[in-house]
């Protein structure tokens, strides 16, 4: 228990971020440089395998910044990513992370404290065992801090390919830096890890793809 305690500590600390005051229609203009992937319905990324891109809007805000933050260090390496969060500052970093938190609010429906399906026998074998639920709450839906992701309802393909990548070690242009999960990832086969995937894809969430022009 105090190896674990610890641990959510530790983590806490990497990805405490400083409190600024947010501006969500400043964020909402700073947006028009994600929704050429994050606003286009089953959009793709081929890098570092093909996968959908991650459904960001109602997203916690407090985890978009934190992972900007990694992306512009280097720490999450991604070409596009790096690029994109580099040109940022903390203050646009905030204002985007209030922007897609509530982005799409209005169409998320309160999602039932327990799961609509529960995990397989299998399944719940290996949640327990990474104890996932002690970051991203019962329903993986509500994260004990803001500064961990909601994982409910968010695309399958994307959580394999973003688990796998904090195993990659010792790669310039591919992987994460956590020790966390780097701790959790190592202890799966790609296969226990799809399981994983898929179960948390099919679970209600508050994630969505808020459609928008390119052009708007």
């Amino acid at each position: 228990m105090f190896k674990l305690a610890a641990s959510l500590l530790l983590a806490l600390a990497t990805f405490a971020t400083p409190t600024l005051a947010q501006d969500i229609k400043r964020g909402e203009q700073r947006a028009a440089q994600c929704i050429g992937c994050h606003g286009i319905g089953g959009y793709q990324s081929s890098f570092p395998e093909v996968h959908r891109v991650p459904m960001i809007s109602g997203q916690n805000a407090k985890y978009i910044v934190a992972s900007l933050q990694a992306y512009a260090k280097g720490d999450r390496k991604h070409p596009t990513m790096r690029a994109i969060a580099g040109m940022l500052n903390e203050q646009e970093m905030a204002d985007l992370g209030a922007y897609y938190e509530q982005d799409g609010a209005s169409m998320i429906k309160p999602v039932a404290e327990t799961p609509a399906r529960q995990p397989s026998a299998a399944v719940q074998a290996l949640l327990t065992k990474g104890a996932c639920a002690s970051c991203h709450g019962a329903n993986f839906n509500k994260p004990i801090d803001g500064a961990y992701p909601k994982i409910a309802g968010q695309h399958a393909d994307y959580l394999l390919v973003a688990l796998r990548s904090y195993g990659i070690e010792r790669n310039p242009n591919v992987g994460r830096s956590n020790a966390i999960m780097a701790g959790q990832v190592k202890q799966y086969t790609r296969a226990e890890l799809k399981q994983m995937a898929d179960y948390l894809a099919s679970l209600p969430g508050d994630l969505r793809v808020v459609q928008q022009s390119r052009f708007r």
